[in-house]
């Protein structure tokens, strides 16, 4: 018997909101103003480009670009033939651009030129070794590589660029598109989505089409229409913005605007102009919205919902300050992960600011959540904490080349491992406390401590490394790394700090360094973090400066 749910691939998507609304709105971004007739042209004439340079289904596309209208045309086509999205946190620099595209077999990367003062494309040529003459790429190091697109200004040797590409897209006959389409997979891979883990480099976390159930009923239980206009200030690279404004606007008909970064008084400007009725973020963002609604006072009346992930004990007086500042907006707590699929623990219109401020939603149909005893395994009573445990039909298909780790996630029974702690109370709701593991939440970012500390270690000067959290009242916490010289070494604060700048993404790079002779240690030789974690505390009395 067919399953009750018609599967469905995220490629399909914009013909069916052409069809259904076409003349409608469907995108904003800056000056430029797309009806979903318009998105559909635009998608399918990136598409025909795409095969016209020779992608193939099931070979992987990176992207490497910040939020505009090509972000999302690209996203879908993609989708559309058959290809598998692999994007790029645009934060990340040539240390970690390089482990990616190694790491993601990846067979193209579609980038830009510059985006205000960062050179994408100088970064691009310091990784990868681009031709001379053409634009075939053969860079051992680099072995699936073979082209790279770039956007902006014409003419940059070594790639394709992106006017080229669309131009070259007349050649594709309509009917080749439609048969690429036509044999997409909704069980096969969407996208590989990178996500910093509890050990080493960023996981490739693949996803099949099959979130597009999650996403769907969450917008039917959040009553998402198309007379809703979503606001989309987060970064199109992370899968909250790619799941709760991209694919919720091609499953609902609801309006999409994009900025390409987050600034809270813009944000309370294009509400008003906009009547803006969604927004989201991270308590970080939901702080900067309050300030800026009392600072400007502005005409708010159309909003009325936001999933906002929260939950943790320093986002409580932000949600509580929020509901009384930003009404008639409504905040809605969530709960997800890129393995487990985004807000699979997810509240509701209609709770209390109670349940908005103090816990993470309740779980999704098709879902089951419990808690347990990290060292007996045992099920835990309802109030007591222990590690969080997901299981459904829309969890990761694995961790890309990673089986080893992907098989460590799951138990016998099919249920996946969080790595963090909370517990779920009378109401059902789950009350999210923290990570059991040592990774940093730094303004929404996973940060992976020993990701930077492999970095650090190959500082000269640098005899050992290890980075903790220091609490943030805007981010939440930063980074700080504590560091044991070398012999006969100066360095000093300042040279451990510029070390890391241009070689990973800038929300790694530690706020703070604190020098030690000797580190705490545990009786098995094992770097005590909770003890370093106090010491800040102690002698960083003062929040931490921007970076």
């Amino acid at each position: 018997m067919e399953h009750w749910y018609q599967k469905k691939t995220f490629g399909s998507l914009v013909q069916t909101m052409a069809d259904r609304f076409g003349p409608r709105e469907g995108l904003v971004f800056q000056h430029e103003r797309y009806t979903f007739l318009d998105i559909l042209h635009r998608v399918d004439e990136v598409a025909k480009g795409l095969i016209r340079l020779g992608i193939q289904p099931g070979e992987h596309v990176a992207l490497w670009m910040v939020n505009r209208a090509e972000w999302i045309f690209t996203m879908f086509a993609v989708a559309k033939i058959g290809a598998v999205l692999v994007p790029v946190n645009t934060r990340f620099r040539t240390h970690d651009l390089k482990y990616i595209l190694k790491q993601s077999d990846a067979r193209y990367l579609i980038s830009q030129d510059v985006s205000g003062p960062i050179d994408y494309l100088a970064m691009i040529r310091s990784v990868v070794d681009l031709p001379s003459i053409g634009d075939s790429i053969s860079d051992p190091d680099f072995p699936e590589l073979r082209k790279v697109v770039i956007f902006g200004q014409p003419n940059h040797s070594g790639c394709v660029g992106w006017d080229e590409m669309i131009s070259s897209a007349s050649s594709v006959k309509n009917d080749v598109l439609a048969a690429r389409a036509a044999d997409v997979d909704p069980d096969a891979a969407v996208y590989i989505m990178y996500t910093s883990g509890t050990t080493g480099f960023p996981k490739g976390v693949m996803q099949s089409h099959i979130l597009l159930r999650l996403v769907e009923e969450r917008a039917f239980r959040l009553g998402i229409t198309e007379v809703d206009t979503i606001l989309n200030y987060l970064p199109m690279f992370h899968l909250f913005a790619y799941s709760e404004a991209a694919l919720t606007s091609m499953l609902t008909g609801a309006r999409q605007i994009l900025t390409e970064t987050f600034d809270a008084d813009e944000c309370m400007v294009t509400t008003e102009q906009e009547r803006v009725s969604i927004m989201h973020g991270f308590d970080t963002h939901l702080k900067d919205l309050t300030e800026a609604h009392e600072r400007r006072n502005g005409d708010i009346s159309s909003l009325r919902m936001g999933i906002f992930v929260s939950g943790m004990k320093n986002s409580v007086p932000i949600v509580r300050r929020a509901a009384d500042v930003l009404a008639p907006l409504k905040t809605i707590t969530g709960y997800g992960m890129s393995e487990i699929g985004p807000a699979t623990m997810i509240g509701s219109l209609g709770d209390s600011v109670e349940q908005r401020a103090e816990t993470s939603g309740y779980v999704a149909p098709g879902y089951e959540c419990k808690i347990i005893d990290p060292i007996t395994g045992k099920k835990a009573a309802v109030g007591e904490q222990g590690e969080i445990l997901v299981r459904g039909y829309s969890l990761m298909m694995g961790y890309y080349k990673k089986p080893k780790e992907t098989k460590a996630c799951y138990d016998e029974n099919g249920w996946f491992h969080t790595g963090d702690t909370g517990f779920l109370r009378e109401d059902g709701y789950l009350r999210f406390l923290g990570r059991y593991k040592d990774m940093l939440k730094v303004g929404g970012e996973n940060v992976d401590p020993m990701e930077v500390e492999a970095l650090l270690l190959l500082l000269d000067g640098v005899q050992q490394v290890a980075v903790v959290g220091f609490p943030d009242p805007r981010l939440s916490e930063v980074p700080v790394a504590f560091v044991q010289h070398s012999t006969d070494s100066t360095l000093c604060e300042r040279d451990v700090i510029q070390y890391c700048r241009g070689k990973v993404a800038t929300f790694k790079i530690p706020r703070h360094v604190i020098f030690v002779d000797e580190f705490p240690m545990t009786a098995s030789g094992k770097i005590r973090k909770v003890a370093l974690r106090e010491t800040a505390l102690e002698e960083l009395k003062v929040a931490p400066r921007d970076q």
